[in-house]
């Protein structure tokens, strides 16, 4: 195949489509905006899924590195009442097929993994154009552009290069979640350290929840759940974090102290992450030389998919582009059609997770599931 790959975006969607065409020898350069991969912290946990992000890493060579990555243990999920009674605890037995990895470990084996220069920091892109018979123009901030034959979007939500393909835009779920860290938890913060457990923690009400997960160490990394208005969030000071703490922590009054403290004694000021979706089965028609991946593509609630499927996504369209080295039209239409499949199928079920969730069973329904699941693992 002669064609270079344009991808916008190192997120590890676009980091592993990179890296599997690497594999099979075509060209690509990853445009980032962000200045170095050191520029921002990567997020926390991911487990890594049987039926996708493993075999994504599989085609991107890249298995060995990954099970080095895995934290033991990790996988334990326990579900508290609000007044901190444990009403599930699932420990992690060695057994399980979701093995956690932290998610910048990941994107280090990546980044890694590929030739110098592949990833160009530093290029934000401030518009897309097409020019015909399948060619894009990419603009980028500093007065730069490069044109491309073929062109992925990897660039995440708000994504630049999806006008070219759909006018969806992403919309707002109702619920935000607000992350905080707690540090040396085991000393710092012992009955917190002791109330998450091992693994991941849910404590969840109808509209509202707090979930943590262990990291490496004594790190726990929190997302507290509130089914809100944007402009409720707006009213609330995070430029002030004590006063941001405090109102979140508000919203669970009566809580468990172990609980509540993963608000209120964040040790990194509290973020605000307002959740967003693109429509439901989002699709759109073929489009010579642009494609999209992701949630690029198919943004969704989370559900402990979305960095699994921006994975698989990147490793099937470089397998769809090495299957067809001189038609890359067709290429990106049998990439296409699987993935708006499977996404659809993935949206369904996030929505169905987050009605489990945050619903007005909530925590029950949960509780069933982990329980009917853990029958059958």
């Amino acid at each position: 195949m002669s064609t270079h790959v344009t991808i916008v975006g190192a997120g590890l969607g676009g980091l592993t489509l990179a890296r599997v065409l690497h594999v099979h020898g075509i060209p690509a350069t990853v445009y980032e905006a962000e200045p170095s991969a050191a520029a921002r912290a990567q997020g926390g946990m991911l487990d890594i899924h049987e039926h996708n992000g493993r075999p994504a890493l599989d085609a991107a060579g890249l298995t060995e590195e990954f099970r080095a990555l895995v934290l033991p243990g990790r996988q334990a999920t326990r579900a508290l009442a609000p007044d901190g009674t444990v009403l599930h605890d699932e420990p992690d037995d060695g057994t399980g097929g979701r093995p956690e990895v932290l998610r910048g470990e990941l994107r280090r084996i990546l980044l890694d993994s590929l030739p110098p220069g592949t990833v160009r920091w530093g290029h934000k892109v401030t518009g897309v154009r097409a020019l015909g018979d399948g060619r894009h123009e990419v603009a980028f901030a500093e007065g730069s552009s490069v044109t491309t034959t073929l062109l992925v979007g990897a660039d995440g939500a708000w994504s630049r290069v999806r006008p070219l393909l759909s006018d969806a835009v992403p919309e707002y779920t109702g619920t935000s979640f607000v992350e905080t860290y707690l540090y040396d938890a085991e000393n710092r913060h012992p009955a917190t350290a002791k109330a998450v457990g091992g693994g991941a923690m849910f404590a969840l009400a109808p509209g509202k929840g707090i979930q943590a997960h262990r990291e490496d160490g004594g790190t726990l990394h929190t997302y507290v759940a509130l089914r809100r208005p944007l402009d409720w969030f707006a009213a609330v000071d995070f430029a002030d974090p004590a006063t941001a703490a405090a109102r979140i922590a508000a919203e669970f009054g009566g809580w468990a102290p172990e609980l509540t403290a993963l608000i209120t004694d964040g040790e990194t000021p509290p973020v605000l992450r307002p959740l967003h979706t693109l429509p439901a089965g989002h699709r759109w028609d073929r489009v010579p030389g642009v494609t999209l991946l992701g949630d690029a593509a198919h943004l969704m609630i989370p559900n402990g998919e979305g960095a699994n499927l921006a994975m698989y996504d990147g490793a099937e369209l470089g397998r769809a582009l090495a299957a067809h080295p001189d038609d890359t039209g067709a290429a990106l239409t049998a990439y296409e059609q699987a993935m708006f499949s499977r996404s659809a199928a993935e949206a369904a079920e996030a929505g169905l997770l987050h009605d489990l969730m945050f619903g007005d069973d909530s925590p029950h329904g949960l509780i069933a599931m982990f329980t009917g699941a853990a029958g059958t693992s």
